[in-house]
């Protein structure tokens, strides 16, 4: 059960911090964003085996894989924007945050913008 280790990790990390957070502030927020990213970190090689599925996938299916990277892109910059949100937000500056995830929705808008416009042409040829 990979999940209780990484919630035990979590919660020895919070913790710490939380004893931090009186003495040595600065300190707190590091160790946060150190348990963050050995969380994420140890996770990057099961969203490769993904990417590897996904992959295969799509190329028995003969989809162009223009499409496929596209959609990919999209999930990585949902997800670090998240993530970059998060800390912020453990930083204490919600107000930044709410700028990184407005980033985010923007970026995550003009990687979709081809997929869109692949759509909209194909309704145009059904209807046409």
């Amino acid at each position: 059960m990979e999940i209780l280790q990484v919630v035990g990790f979590a919660l020895v990390a919070a913790i710490m911090a939380l004893v931090l957070r009186r003495e040595k502030p600065e300190f707190a927020l590091a160790v946060g964003v150190a348990a963050g990213i050995v969380i994420f970190a140890a996770f990057l090689g099961k969203i490769g085996a993904v990417i590897r599925v996904l992959e295969g996938a799509a190329n028995k299916a003969g989809l162009n894989m223009i499409y496929l990277d596209t959609i990919l892109k999209i999930v990585g910059v949902a997800y670090i924007g998240d993530f970059g949100a998060q800390i912020c937000r453990d930083a204490g500056e919600g107000a930044l945050a709410v700028k990184v995830e407005f980033a985010a929705k923007v970026l995550i808008l003009v990687l979709a913008l081809p997929i869109i416009i692949a759509l909209l042409d194909l309704l145009l040829k059904l209807v046409t």
